[in-house]
């Protein structure tokens, strides 16, 4: 069974640029880790010292203490930023909590980057709406705490701008690493879908080619064959009493495999070779149905052919055509039980142009079918290309068999859309 081809081994992709950036992309884990350490670490250290140093904080040594270690805490949200960017953003503002205690207000660029984050592991929307929120909560926590804050880096009337700034600078990097990276990740996205459905319309020709060379198999083989042992049926019965007539038989059994072979070969050079002259083989056309018919006329088949009009000089109408006859004759040939007309009737003046085959058989079939009904799938594909339709069945009352095909002219066709 074919398989499609994993476009990530079909598609070649620009190589990221940079060493140190393709060194990151496959070591994510280690870049969060390195920032947090560094992004964080920083901080701590200068939250720490500066209320351990200030004598007036309200918090005492222990408290300093404790406040370090929540801005240590609130790092953790780093390693979440690319998962859970939300609950990255709501630890890192854990780092707000020691801000007005502080002289220095160091761990307020932590919520900052979770604001960051949320820009290019969420989306824009959610990144206005954390800093809106945090500028809001961080402005009236710093403003209710200020009277318990004798040291502190900003005031209220302070804070609200200076912090505004600050979140205003990180959404417009945000964004813009945010949008890049989307943008990044929506051509890489098309680009595979390109290539799944290159390989899906790959697998889907290749279907339809299969199922061409079947039909096309099928359209020669199966009448040939037929032809073959209906022949060599004959000479069989007739080789006691007229060994002379017998060979003559058997040679047009030769002469039968040898068309076979040709039309095979013709059809594997089309198939194999790129040359203009195997594409160019002539195919058979409306023309050679008398000859057709003859034939089977020589084989014991009462055909009688019934021709008004002429087709139209298309060459997939008159193979269509040629094909739809030799189908029906073969198939009354083969399963037809003593029939006494075998009528062919190709209306090429009407419009649809009608092709008819049916016989007056018996009810019932000398030999069970041995086929699998591909001859009539390939003709009813064949004739759906063109716009046709087909039907096909017993006579009232079971005797006999009746193969219609109506075939629509050029003109009449619905002609395809342009893409």
């Amino acid at each position: 069974m074919t398989t499609l081809s994993d476009p990530q081994d079909d598609l070649r992709l620009p190589r990221q640029p940079g060493v140190v950036r393709r060194f990151w992309a496959r070591h994510e884990k280690l870049a969060d880790g390195l920032v947090a350490v560094f992004w964080g670490l920083p901080p701590t250290l200068i939250t720490l010292i500066s209320l351990i140093t200030d004598s007036h904080t309200a918090l005492g040594r222990w408290g300093a203490v404790v406040a370090a270690l929540l801005v240590v805490a609130s790092c953790a949200g780093i390693r979440l930023r690319r998962t859970r960017p939300i609950l990255a953003f709501a630890i890192l503002c854990i780092a707000l909590i020691p801000v007005p205690f502080s002289d220095t207000g160091a761990s307020e660029v932590l919520p900052i980057f979770g604001v960051y984050s949320l820009a290019v592991w969420r989306s824009n929307a959610s990144a206005w709406v954390a800093a809106g929120i945090l500028e809001a909560v961080s402005t009236l926590y710093v403003w209710l705490l200020s009277p318990l804050a004798a040291s502190r880096a900003f005031t209220p009337a302070q804070w609200m701008p200076t912090y505004a700034v600050e979140l205003l600078v990180a959404l417009a990097i945000g964004i813009t690493v945010g949008n890049r990276r989307r943008y990044l990740a929506a051509l890489i996205d098309r680009a595979h879908q390109l290539a799944r459905e290159r390989d899906q319309q790959a697998q889907l020709a290749a279907i339809a080619e299969r199922a061409r060379i079947a039909r096309d198999m099928h359209d020669v083989v199966s009448h040939s064959l037929t032809v073959m042992v209906t022949l060599a049926e004959g000479s069989a019965a007739i080789a006691e009493t007229d060994s002379a007539r017998a060979g003559a038989v058997m040679k047009q059994v030769a002469d039968t495999g040898r068309e076979a072979l040709a039309g095979m070969r013709q059809m594997l050079g089309v198939l194999g070779s790129q040359s203009e002259e195997a594409a160019l083989a002539p195919q058979p056309t409306a023309a050679d149905i008398p000859r057709l018919v003859e034939r089977f006329r020589e084989l014991g088949l009462p055909v009688e052919l019934h021709a008004d009009g002429e087709l139209p000089a298309e060459p997939a109408l008159h193979l269509a055509v040629y094909r739809i006859v030799q189908e029906g004759l073969t198939n009354a040939l083969r399963y037809a039980h003593g029939p006494t007309r075998v009528g062919v009737v190709i209306d090429a003046a009407s419009d649809p142009i009608r092709v008819v085959v049916d016989d007056d058989g018996l009810p019932g079939m000398p030999t069970a079918s041995v086929g699998a009904r591909r001859g009539l799938i390939g003709l009813r594909e064949r004739v759906s290309a063109l716009g046709g339709s087909l039907s096909s069945g017993h006579h009232p009352g079971g005797a006999g068999w009746l193969l219609a095909v109506a075939l629509p002219t050029t003109s009449a066709r619905p002609r395809e859309e342009n893409p």
